[in-house]
């Protein structure tokens, strides 16, 4: 297969904006990043801005400008974008050997041959110098606490190889920015953002674990470890202790803020949703679990939507 043959993996969307609208050479560097795939960009992004938002209350409102608050989560966005594009781009690169024995995954850019590895770490430096650049308009205790979130994405695509548990590694990496959007606002931590970021993890765990279920049948002909082949036919009990969890957690994160009644109200519309995921979850369906993974967008709106509530009403 040449460098130059459009392929796109088993689980892409029949037609994206990248076909659509991007140049031919470059799409295969746009499904590196998963940049045809946003759902992750979201999955990143929502807990920088539930911490954004969390963090009101600790400042007393008091912003150097109106502005303020959008222009950070303006800036988290762009971050989100960039750093989900790296996080793909170095776990392809680190997984070519294991993605190309994967149905899902054997026509991603690199397997596939439409990307050399040394084509896609130039391409990975320069995300991570776009997310550096990013990371920099922050203060500087965001800054060393963003720089820390390296070590975990480093560590992150070896989990699958040597523990069964690599959907809590995503969770560690995947959920900075439940601490780098407080710390933004405030210059410093506290005990809420921790909180938020622990729900987030357990969060991941839920959501990751019914995406792993894609996969579980190649995972075990090449050993390649998960939840989903750990848990098994238990998913769903586990799915209501990780999502039970994280429910918890949100809301002692959003009493320890001090967020107003209406947080709490709102809180009621993410347990629905979450038992919604685990009653219509059918793990030896693949697109049922991928449909199922993607609503954790919606989830992360409600989350965002609790938040505001609970300023108003603070």
């Amino acid at each position: 297969m040449s460098a130059t043959d459009d392929v796109r993996p088993a689980d892409a969307a029949a037609v994206t904006w990248v076909d659509r609208y991007a140049p031919p050479g470059v799409r295969p560097y746009l499904r590196l990043a998963r940049a045809d795939r946003p759902i992750g960009i979201w999955l990143l992004l929502w807990p920088c801005w539930w911490s954004l938002l969390l963090a009101a209350p600790e400042t007393g409102f008091a912003y150097p400008s109106v502005w303020y608050i959008p222009l950070l989560a303006v800036l988290f966005a762009l971050g989100a974008a960039v750093m989900r594009g790296a996080g793909c781009t170095y776990n392809d690169i680190v997984d070519r050997d294991i993605d190309a024995k994967v149905a899902r995954t054997a026509g991603r850019p690199i397997p596939s041959g439409q990307v050399s590895v040394v084509a896609a770490v130039a391409f990975l430096i320069a995300q991570l110098l776009l997310g550096l650049l990013v990371l920099l308009q922050l203060n500087w205790f965001s800054v060393v606490l963003g720089a820390l979130s390296l070590v975990p994405i480093a560590i992150y695509p070896f989990m699958k190889r040597i523990t069964n548990w690599p959907q809590a590694f995503l969770g560690l990496t995947f959920n900075w920015g439940a601490l780098l959007g407080w710390a933004a606002v405030t210059g410093g931590l506290g005990l809420a953002p921790v909180l938020l970021f622990a729900g987030c993890v357990f969060w991941t765990l839920g959501y990751d674990t019914i995406y792993a279920h894609q996969d579980k049948e190649d995972d075990a002909l090449i050993g390649v470890r998960s939840t989903a082949r750990l848990l098994g036919d238990s998913t769903k009990a586990w799915l209501a202790g990780f999502y039970g969890a994280a429910l918890l957690l949100f809301l002692a994160a959003g009493l320890l803020a001090g967020t107003g009644f209406g947080f709490f109200v709102v809180l009621g519309a993410v347990a629905a949703h979450f038992t919604w995921q685990i009653l219509r979850l059918d793990i030896n369906d693949g697109a049922n679990c991928l449909a199922t993974f993607k609503s954790n967008r919606d989830l992360g709106l409600i989350v965002f939507a609790a938040i505001v509530a609970g300023i108003i009403t603070g």
